[in-house]
């Protein structure tokens, strides 16, 4: 009987063995599978991956336009609203014209009367005038007696009076005006000098 145990031994040692590599190839075939299917699943993420970055490019490049687009329709309301104000910049000077031009047709319409009345009916207009353009923000320069200053100030001519100070405005020849704190026109003077 042990030769028959020795004898089945090695037999059953044998089955053993070949299930082992009947399992070993099984666990071979399932685990090949398992990698085929890990690489079809990455192949499958890839592909979405690129789906998806593709459709992040498409939504990106649709909006790059749509902003282009708003901007353009910014630039054209921008241009529009500048060559409005630049067309109508001096509509309210000319409202406050109006009525010295009013004024100045009736004064010419007139002109046959009584010398004083036409006179004083010119200084009122002539002040109806400077106040609309003062209200515009035009102002004289000063200049009579002041110390000369080339900013606002042309000196056209030198006078020596011993009285005034070197460099005093002696004399104005056209008076200067700023317009809102801009030099529009400087005054021309005759300045001193000893």
């Amino acid at each position: 009987m042990s030769e028959d145990k020795k004898k089945q031994i090695p037999i059953e040692d044998g089955a053993d063995e070949a299930e082992e590599v009947k399992a070993e190839e099984a666990e071979e075939k399932t685990e090949g599978e398992a990698a085929e299917e890990a690489a079809t699943a990455k192949e499958e993420e890839a592909k979405k991956a690129e789906e998806a970055a593709k459709k992040a490019e498409e939504a990106e490049s649709e909006r790059y336009m749509r902003l282009m687009a708003e901007f353009q329709n910014f630039k054209k309301r921008v241009a529009k609203e500048k060559s409005d104000i630049h067309a109508y910049a001096n509509e309210k000077i000319v409202g406050e014209l109006l009525p010295v031009l009013d004024n100045f047709e009736r004064a010419l319409e007139s002109e046959g009367g009584d010398p004083e009345a036409y006179a004083k009916g010119m200084q009122l207009i002539f002040e109806q005038l400077k106040k609309a353009l003062e209200n515009a923000g035009l102002a004289e320069i000063k200049a009579m007696d002041e110390e000369f200053d080339p900013n606002v100030h042309n000196a056209v001519m030198t006078e020596s009076i011993e009285d005034k100070e070197d460099g005093t405005v002696t004399k104005v020849f056209q008076k200067g005006y700023t317009l809102k704190d801009k030099v529009i026109r400087p005054s021309m003077v005759a300045v001193n000098k000893k």
